[in-house]
């Protein structure tokens, strides 16, 4: 071991014994305030400057090999199978079971790391009270000890020393060069060592429990020196000092760690956002769920009907889905109009028309939800900040345009449409702002956007057509610019990834294969009834001139009435008045000059917008020589599209991204801003300047749509069953047909769609003089069992002075249930068999034309003037001798 010279410059006192240091000779002694080991890797470096070293003898009492470049000691400390303590230090002796400090402990002032300066005495325990640290507690002059420092400031050992240079030792040696291996000793000088070695390096703070018992045989001093087994550790008691260790949470907390984490995530709150927002902006849509409508009940009771129909058919017979219960006798009869498919769960759920009612209200609520969140999704994921997304996603789902669309679920279930186009940008890593990162490619999200594109495109092709072919032309783009890219800019290959390609194809089978079998029922509908397809005349009525695009709806809170005389001068405004936000008009211009998206962008941006606004004109732009014919008449399926200002779908999200740039610039501006602030938060002012596009595009969102309440149900939709007939019959009451059958689902002959059959055309035109022999023969030809006359809804029709005439004589019945008359034009099973009434015989007064057994509550066909009932006690049989001839009066 080593000792080095006082605080006060003195010598140490001489040991009383051999085994007690030896202080080295004055000359060799160098003062603590100029000893360094800078330059040479630290103090205990071979061949470095040292205060004093001294040399010690093996086990077997040989002298140990001395380090080059040292001075000897003039006498030897002996330990028998202990290690030495490491080192010479610049202001005192080093010694301890590490030699410098390890990794995270403090070191004093002037402590030497790795870079060779030589430090201050410095050990594994706590800082020394003189800038030395020592193993178990400090040292109060310039020393240090493994266990002790005796009184008269020399070190003692703990039945080792720590050699300072190429010295051999048994048990654990800890170098002062810092180098370790395991069960094997590296001095600094060259010289063997057995046993384990701890670099000093190594951080440990805790201290190990050796032997305190003096080499001299003395007994140890009591201190802070920890007894015990060698290699046993024990934590160090200054720790209580220490802060307090974070308790392990329990399992219940850890649940509800996570279900915070997941409630404030954004995605969380971007959903929740969008449910609130729908409620508010529909209201009061669901305010009377179950009684009322948005904006009529004319194609709402309709589109209710086809989920309704859609859930039901397919729990109780699948492979009936295309024919319908209504316009009996029609065959495919579900595809007359979009179906709606992809709400057929919904439709599982409840019966009749409150339930029919209530569902349609909520979807129409989740429809604009959806919306929001999809259109928010696909600016999130080209690169738009919060604020702009949430502007984007506002204005694609409450667009004053939409408003006037508010009776068409096919129209307002959009949402699927940006939702889709995110997850396939996500899928692929792709973004308008950062451009491709493969890193980010994930298969998964692959396969759900071509199964929410596939759903889109199940809630009807009105909308869905134009995204299909939007994606078929997108990925007819990506593929020749790769293959472009690959061929001339990239000389090497550049694989798109296996999985990625495999995802792809079999996500395109299925958005195709969705396609396909949907489009089968259609061509069916087109070649029984060839009639059913547009011409180019029904596209010219609902062609929207230029003017369209900046008029407002009735329904639209703040510029209705402001626009009342534009839309007067529309040939058929509902679907003219193209309006999709004064507020979005600006900010979009904003962003062809003040965005994040590079110019290149932001000019495909404003050409998208310009040709869906051109196509959503039809006819109006130039006669559509070049523009909606060509598309019309080469692209499958095109022709059946019968507005065009819908289009205007497209033009919307287009013009919401480009906003989305604008906004994303001013809030990287505004944070940058509030960087420079102390503390950096933004000010009220800025806070306010970055939520005010969004207040403005959410209040010229703001609706005045009436909700009027639907008609009863008539008791008897509940009673009577089909095949039946409904009169009066038009297009608009159908709808309400439709709906009350929701009960039961039998046969009507009634139905709205977009075309209306020739064969129910020709029902109506006939049964005009129903009751009579004409009409009641036709609808038994058809199959009809029953006609239903509705009293309430024959003001101004022929019925109003036909319905109490006699049908005796037509071999029909008639019942009053309610407020409806009911015809049955064969008889019950239960009374003939199922076959017709007979009809009249040449002496109607006679009772052997009648049936013996009539139910009870049925009017009998007797002549006027007979009493309706006999006496129970007239004879049954009359008496044979009378005269076959009665006279007459």
């Amino acid at each position: 071991m080593t000792t080095g010279r006082s605080e006060t410059g003195d010598k140490l006192p001489a040991p009383a014994d051999k085994h007690q240091q030896v202080t080295a000779p004055a000359d060799t002694a160098t003062p603590s305030s100029t000893t360094s080991g800078a330059g040479t890797g630290g103090a205990d470096s071979p061949g470095g400057p040292t205060d004093v070293t001294t040399a010690e003898t093996s086990a077997s009492g040989k002298p140990a090999d001395v380090a080059p470049g040292t001075d000897q000691a003039t006498d030897t400390t002996a330990a028998v199978g202990a290690d030495t303590a490491a080192g010479s230090a610049a202001s005192g002796t080093t010694a301890g079971r590490a030699a410098t400090a390890a990794e995270g402990v403090d070191r004093p002032s002037g402590a030497a790391g790795t870079d060779g300066a030589a430090p201050a005495t410095t050990s594994t325990g706590e800082r020394a009270a003189s800038g030395t640290t020592t193993t178990d507690e400090a040292t109060a002059g310039g020393t240090t000890e493994a266990g002790k420092t005796a009184p008269d400031g020399t070190t003692m050992a703990d039945d080792a020393t720590s050699p300072a240079s190429g010295s051999k030792a048994s048990g654990r040696t800890s170098p002062a060069s810092g180098s370790e291996a395991d069960d094997a000793t590296k001095p600094v000088g060259g010289g063997k060592a057995s046993g384990t070695t701890k670099p000093a390096a190594v951080d440990e703070a805790d201290t190990t429990k050796v032997d305190t018992t003096k080499v001299d045989g003395t007994p140890p001093v009591t201190g802070a020196t920890k007894t015990g087994t060698a290699g046993e550790t024990k934590t160090d008691r200054w720790a209580a000092f220490g802060p307090a260790p974070e308790a392990v949470p329990s399992r219940p907390r850890r649940a509800v760690r996570a279900v915070g984490r997941f409630l404030i995530h954004e995605w969380t709150l971007a959903m929740l956002g969008s449910l609130a927002l729908a409620v508010l902006m529909t209201w009061p849509t669901l305010r009377y769920p179950l009684y009322t409508l948005p904006q009529d009940y004319w194609d709402p009771s309709l589109q209710a009907w086809q989920m309704a129909w859609s859930g039901h058919i397919l729990l109780a017979n699948p492979a009936q889905l295309w024919q319908s219960n209504t316009f009996f006798p029609e065959q495919w009869s579900f595809a007359f109009s979009d179906t709606l498919l992809g709400y057929a769960p919904a439709g599982m759920l409840g019966t009749g028309p409150g339930a029919a009612i209530l569902r349609y209200n909520i979807m129409f609520v989740l429809a604009h939800a959806l919306a929001t969140l999809g259109a928010y999704a696909l600016a999130r994921q080209l690169g738009s900040a919060r604020m702009g997304a949430a502007v984007a996603g506002v204005t694609y789902a409450y667009a004053p345009w939409l408003l006037a669309q508010a009776g068409h679920l096919h129209v307002l279930s959009n949402g699927g449409i940006p939702l889709a186009l995110a997850m396939l940008a996500r899928g692929h890593g792709w973004s308008l702002r950062h451009g491709y990162r493969p890193d980010r490619r994930h298969d998964g999200w692959v396969y759900a956007g071509w199964f929410v594109a596939a759903w889109q495109l199940s809630l009807g092709f009105g909308i869905g057509l134009p995204f299909a072919y939007f994606l078929g032309g997108t990925v007819v783009v990506a593929l020749i610019t790769w293959f472009v890219r690959q061929t001339w800019i990239w000389p090497e290959r550049r694989p798109f990834g296996r999985r990625m390609v495999v995802a792809n194809v079999v996500g395109g089978l299925l958005f195709g294969g969705v396609g396909l079998l949907l489009a089968i029922p259609y061509f069916n509908v087109t070649e029984l009834h060839p009639y059913a397809q547009r011409s180019i005349g029904d596209i010219a009525i609902f062609s929207p001139p230029a003017s369209g695009f900046v008029t407002a709806p009735a329904e639209s809170r703040i510029w209705g009435d402001l626009h009342e005389g534009a839309r007067a001068a529309l040939p058929w405004h509902p679907e003219m008045t193209l309006l999709p936000g004064f507020v979005l008009y600006a900010l979009a211009a904003g962003g062809l000059f003040f965005s994040v998206w590079r110019l290149r962008q932001r000019l495909l941006l404003l050409a998208g917008v310009v040709v869906t606004m051109v196509l959503a004109m039809g006819t109006r732009f130039f006669g559509g020589t070049w523009t909606y014919i060509p598309l019309f008449e080469h692209l499958p399926g095109w022709n059946g599209l019968r507005t065009p200002g819908r289009l205007m779908l497209w033009a919307t999200l287009l013009l919401g991204l480009l906003a989305a740039g604008a906004i994303t610039a001013f809030s990287d501006r505004v944070r940058d801003l509030a960087a420079q602030r102390i503390p950096s938060w933004p000010g009220p002012w800025l806070r306010l300047a970055t939520l005010l596009p969004l207040l403005l595009v959410t209040v010229e969102g703001l609706n005045s749509t009436p909700h009027p309440v639907v008609p009863t149900q008539p008791a008897a939709m509940r009673l009577v069953d089909g095949p039946m007939l409904v009169l009066p019959s038009n297009q608009s009451l159908d709808q309400h047909v439709m709906l009350w059958s929701t009960t039961h689902f039998q046969d009507v002959v009634n139905g709205g769609s977009g075309f209306t059959p020739r064969q129910l055309d020709d029902v109506r035109r006939v049964t005009q003089s129903f009751p009579d022999q004409t009409s009641v023969d036709y609808l038994r030809t058809l199959g009809v069992r029953n006609v239903v006359l509705l009293r309430d809804q024959l003001a101004g029709t022929p019925w109003e002075i036909t319905v109490d005439s006699p049908v005796d004589f037509l071999g029909i019945t008639r019942e009053e249930i309610g407020n409806a008359v009911v015809y049955r034009l064969f008889a019950e099973p239960s009374v003939g068999g199922g076959l017709p009434q007979p009809a009249p015989t040449a002496q109607p007064g006679l009772p052997g034309g009648l049936p013996s057994n009539l139910p009870s509550g049925i009017p009998t066909n007797l002549p006027t003037g007979l009493p309706t009932s006999l006496p129970t006690n007239l004879p049954t049989g009359l008496p044979t001798g009378l005269p076959t001839g009665l006279p007459t009066r």
